[in-house]
């Protein structure tokens, strides 16, 4: 067996989290979060350890590093806080440590009376020694620790146990045998929108006032107050390119179109251009660059959706037919899922020998509109793309614009829908519009917000999309809306509607068993009144009010589930890490009974004394409850407001003698 590169190296460190699988891809936060680390970190024998945490921006030279904590059975912990968009890096060094292990035994000598003369020039070596890589004032302190430990000192022993002789010793400490983990760790920070954001999707080409009129740019400008008004901060538009003419898909999916109708926005392509042009009726490139302005103004950014499949009649067909497949009797392989077809589509064909030349333009139809102000996008389909094509694309572009997020919507197998996440996807579409029951929401949100997984992928939880109507939408009525809608915005940091389907409470299905809209969107323009008295819009806006108000619902990993005695009730917390903002939301999953049901919350978890009141005022419609201890009645109608959303507050005495809550 060969010697070990260096064999003095005693420290082993293992068991690092968060760590995605051994390092391979990067963990991801925001602005301004924090990275919690810990590690398994041990030695042979009895000596003491000490271990830093170190990190970086990536592509920096030098490393910032924060001391490691003892937490418990050689497990230990460090923290730091990412404050810059882009890549850092973090690892981990422990090296064994004399000084701190002599100091320990020093005290267990004295305590049995034992001679310490030579330990305490043992320490004084040691002292001597840091001294030597300290500089200015530390040296010369060190240099004065030591001459009093030789000279053995009445205070000699108080000296070497004092607080800033040990600040000294772990700043200069001897790391020449330090462990260096053999990874290093990558962290993706992203701006705050990433983690928290409320998105609004809406057709361009249905916002004219006008029937039988196409929708404009300057239409959806005159829209943004409206959507401003429900609180929404994203504004998510369908493709907007040109739509190809060859096989348009007619009202209701139809496979034959009439005249005069507009076809699938998803069908991109025709003379007009592709996916670097803009469909003419909409309008101009300075129209839409007047819009992504004007929404910036009401603090709302524009996402666009991505779409990379073509049209028979898109550009790319005539001049790279290499992209696409030729099937033997010589037509392209059009886009299917049997037994559905969809003949106009033809999707891009990534084993052609020419796959370089097509990655990087597909690369380019993001960076144009990156260069015409849009850093949101909604990516359609990624799943039905090469992982190392998304995973080279968005590491390619993030390096260059930090800001770009990108949502996944991939409505597919949990592998490939964790493994999108992984490879770069800012955020992703999840099951949450199947999760129906108690059971089935408590579990699929514990694994997206208390496992690993959440270190990785952020959920957007949409209760509709243009594509999906569920069955608990079709039969549930209004109040199966209403409740969707609080589940979504409390349960996600990041939520998102289909609008005004959703605030209209659309929910004719093409059929019994599908789930595709009655006359949908996606193949026919409408004309929305937005003040239609039965719309969901002042809920709406009230529940986005809550969620600005309240940072507890800005994040994902502090919601906890609770126990009711009523299986259709669900009841959660979330709170802040100082528990400053404590939310509890309780919602009947019933659409059409009331439920009713006693409440457990662990209220010393709370930081709420199990002896005291405590106020729950529900934000919905104010109403304003005292409780006491860990059990409490709740009751919901589904015909009037099935949840409840109580912001929880702690009663307090003041300095003139009386109570209040906050």
């Amino acid at each position: 067996m060969a010697f070990t590169e260096e064999g003095r190296r005693r420290v082993v460190i293992e068991g690092v989290k968060p760590e995605i699988d051994a390092g391979r891809f990067p963990i991801k936060r925001t602005v301004g979060e924090s990275i919690i680390v810990e590690a398994d970190m041990f030695t042979d024998g009895h000596d003491a350890l000490s271990g830093v945490l170190q990190f970086r921006k990536k592509g920096a030279k030098k490393w910032s590093e924060v001391p490691m904590e003892f937490l418990v059975n050689d497990r230990w912990r460090g923290e730091f806080t990412v404050t810059e968009l882009g890549r850092y890096q973090y690892t981990l060094q422990a090296w064994v440590d004399h000084f701190k292990s002599w100091a320990r035994d020093l005290v267990k000598r004295v305590e049995a009376e034992q001679d310490i003369s030579v330990d305490l020039l043992i320490g004084a070596t040691m002292v001597e020694d840091a001294a030597t890589r300290a500089k200015g004032r530390d040296a010369t302190k060190l240099n004065d620790y030591a001459k009093n430990l030789r000279a053995r000192a009445e205070e000699a022993v108080k000296q070497a146990l004092s607080a800033d002789l040990t600040t000294l010793m772990d700043r200069y400490a001897n790391r020449e045998l330090a462990t260096t983990y053999h990874r290093t760790l990558e962290v993706v920070v992203d701006p705050e929108r990433a983690r928290y954001s409320a998105w609004y999707e809406l057709f361009p080409r249905s916002t004219a006032t006008e029937p039988s009129r196409h929708g404009t740019f300057k239409d959806v400008i005159k829209r943004l107050p409206y959507v401003a008004s429900l609180g929404f901060d994203v504004l998510y538009l369908p493709p907007i390119h040109p739509i190809g003419q060859s096989y348009r898909k007619g009202k209701n999916n139809n496979v034959v179109s009439q005249p005069g109708e507009p076809g699938s926005p998803w069908a991109i392509g025709s003379e007009e251009g592709g996916h670097k042009s803009i469909h003419a009726e909409l309008g101009t490139v300075e129209d839409f660059h007047e819009l992504v302005a004007q929404a910036r103004e009401l603090n709302i950014e524009i996402a666009l959706d991505i779409a990379f499949q073509a049209s028979p009649d898109h550009p790319y067909v005539k001049e790279h037919p290499e992209w696409f497949l030729s099937r033997p009797d010589g037509t392209i392989q059009y886009a299917e899922n049997p037994p559905k077809k969809y003949q106009d589509i033809y999707p891009f064909y990534f084993e052609t020998p020419k796959w370089k030349e097509l990655w990087e333009e597909l690369k380019s139809v993001f960076v144009y509109w990156i260069e015409q102000g849009v850093r949101i996008f909604r990516v359609d389909n990624p799943h039905t793309k090469p992982f190392d094509f998304w995973e080279w694309l968005i590491t390619d572009i993030k390096r260059d614009y930090p800001e770009t997020i990108f949502l996944a919507e991939a409505f597919t197998r949990p592998k490939v829908l964790y493994q999108l996440a992984k490879l770069g996807f800012t955020q992703s579409y999840n099951y949450f519009p199947w999760r129906n029951t108690r059971w089935e929401l408590e579990e699929f949100l514990t694994e997206l917000t208390q496992t690993e997984v959440q270190e990785y992928l952020r959920p957007s939880l949409w209760p509709n999309t243009p594509d999906i109507l569920t069955e608990y939408l079709q039969v549930g009525g209004r109040p199966a809306f209403m409740t969707r809608l609080v589940l979504a915005a409390t349960l996600g940091a990041c939520y998102g509607m289909y609008g005004p389907a959703f605030e209209f409470g659309d929910n004719q299905p093409l059929a019994v068993g599908k789930e595709e809209y009655l006359n949908s969107e996606k193949y026919e323009i409408k004309v929305h009144d937005l003040d239609r008295p039965d719309s969901l819009k002042d809920m709406i806006a009230r529940v986005n009010h809550i969620r600005r108000g309240n940072p507890a619902l800005h994040f994902n990993e502090r919601i906890r589930f609770h126990n009711v005695d009523n299986e259709q009730i669900l009841a959660y917390t979330k709170t802040t890490k100082d528990l400053s903002n404590i939310v509890l939301v309780v919602v009947n999953l019933d659409p059409h009974y009331t439920q009713s049901g006693w409440v457990d919350l662990p209220l010393e978890e709370l930081g709420i004394n199990l002896e005291e009141p405590y106020q729950v005022h529900d934000l919905l419609d104010d109403a304003r409850y005292i409780w006491t201890g860990p059990r409490n009645y709740v009751e919901l109608r589904p015909h009037t407001i099935p949840a409840s959303i109580f912001l929880v507050r702690r009663r307090v005495r003041s300095e003139r003698n009386f109570d209040y809550y906050q």
